[in-house]
């Protein structure tokens, strides 16, 4: 069965706030705010067909859920 596509934003140690999908070597994206990383992740789930997006807060604690749908890309070719 596969995992569902799910990104989550958290803050590094750095102060930065990266977009990380769960078991990831690295970050998807890294974002100067919070609002910032969670505009980049609900694009990146978007383009990839939709998914869960979970955010952290400050202390690592889950602050918000959400579902994001697939999204309205004009292109029908790839890249």
């Amino acid at each position: 069965m596969n995992q569902p596509n799910k990104r989550v934003v958290q803050r590094r140690d750095d102060g930065d706030w990266e977009v990380r999908r769960p078991g990831a070597a690295r970050a998807s994206a890294i974002a100067p705010t919070q609002a910032e990383g969670v505009k980049r992740a609900r694009e990146i789930l978007g383009n990839d067909g939709g998914g869960e997006l979970q955010t952290r807060g400050r202390d690592g604690a889950i602050r918000n859920q959400d579902t994001i749908p697939k999204g309205n890309d004009p292109r029908r070719s790839k890249g």
